[in-house]
């Protein structure tokens, strides 16, 4: 698989519920090389939604960084609005359509996907981009209560990847591992 093209599509708010509930530090820059050798990355996209109100998000660094090491960060801001039913302010920021776009209009210049959400909403997605020919992965993690992967996600997906196999590749070593390597 050296010369298949490959794009990585990160769907960073179930991306990063995922790695909390795994209590898992994400090395972008690991995760990027990992996925980059032994194919040919062409694209690698970090989908997220910023604060409109914030002056500074705590996203912020990550999306800087990312922006500057070889990711594609799409980002649009959130809207908080009324809910009519409950009366509460809810924020909303929402990123599949613009993840689902990407994802259809390189399908026809790549040969493999990584999606990295567990999210059920993609099923018709990987079943449209699979149609064309391209192999569609899912990185995302069954390990959590409730899981994270959507049952009907995994089934549509050539390959489906447990977060928790990659974690020795992917992640920062914990801070309990390096205080007391033992």
């Amino acid at each position: 698989m050296k010369h298949e093209k490959t794009a990585l599509f990160i769907d960073g708010s179930n991306f990063y519920a995922a790695t909390r509930l795994l209590n898992m530090d994400i090395d972008y820059s690991k995760l990027h090389q990992y996925f980059s050798q032994d194919t040919n990355l062409i694209r690698a996209y970090y989908y997220t939604a910023l604060p409109e109100d914030q002056e500074f998000s705590p996203l912020r660094p990550l999306i800087d960084w990312l922006d500057y090491n070889g990711y594609a960060v799409i980002s649009k801001l959130t809207r908080e609005f009324t809910d009519p039913e409950t009366g509460k302010k809810r924020t909303k920021g929402n990123m599949d359509m613009e993840l689902a776009l990407d994802m259809l209009k390189l399908a026809p210049h790549i040969d493999h996907a990584v999606l990295f959400s567990g999210d059920g909403d993609f099923c018709r997605l990987l079943e449209d981009v699979q149609g064309s020919g391209v192999r569609v992965s899912v990185v995302s993690t069954t390990k959590t209560s409730p899981p994270m992967a959507a049952d009907s996600l995994r089934r549509m997906a050539d390959v489906f990847i447990e977060m928790e196999t990659l974690r020795h590749l992917i992640a920062r070593p914990s801070r309990q591992t390096e205080a007391n390597p033992d």
